[in-house]
């Protein structure tokens, strides 16, 4: 589960950005729960588990720096999301232990490869998915439907792999 947080629920822009984002996550297959204040996040940190944490900056009660702080002692990996774009900003944010810090404007197909990044490298990327009747097994690399494996070669796999993480988006 990935929880997402942003700057003020009542900036309708970043609440637009808010819910297209977790539209975008559900759609790619995950899980995902938003709150728009750091107390807030900080209270569901508290009483729920999550997988990854993608956290804006510009926070209201508790920013999202000192949010970090608290998170590092979590384990939970985290990718940054501002737009705050300075060197000395995204250095602080990557050496507070963020595995990742991205710049709005930024494309949603290359947050979900950030995410799908963040979870392989701390091992909880889905490994098996379901698509259109077939099985994908992400570990082996091998394409089953109905119980008989498809030959594909590297590029049609990753293809294949990169529709049905994505079956839901539009391309361009």
């Amino acid at each position: 589960e990935l929880l997402d947080y942003v700057k003020d629920f009542r900036d309708d822009t970043i609440f637009a950005i808010a819910q297209l984002l977790r539209l975008s996550l559900n759609r790619a297959g995950y899980n995902c729960v938003c709150t728009y204040d750091g107390i807030e996040a900080a209270n569901l940190i508290e009483r729920e588990s999550f997988d990854l944490i993608l956290l804006y900056i510009m926070l209201p009660g508790i920013d999202g720096f000192e949010l970090m702080e608290y998170i590092r002692s979590t384990g939970i990996p985290v990718i940054f999301l501002t737009a705050k774009n300075a060197v000395a900003d995204r250095v602080k944010g990557l050496r507070m232990g963020a595995e990742d810090y991205m710049v709005k404007p930024f494309d949603v197909l290359e947050l979900l490869a950030r995410v799908e990044v963040v979870l392989r490298r701390h091992g909880k990327l889905q490994t098996l998915l379901e698509v259109a009747g077939l099985q994908i097994n992400t570990l082996s690399m091998q394409v089953l439907r109905k119980g008989v494996e498809i030959p594909l070669t590297r590029k049609e796999y990753e293809l294949l792999l990169l529709f049905a993480r994505n079956v839901a988006m539009g391309f361009n």
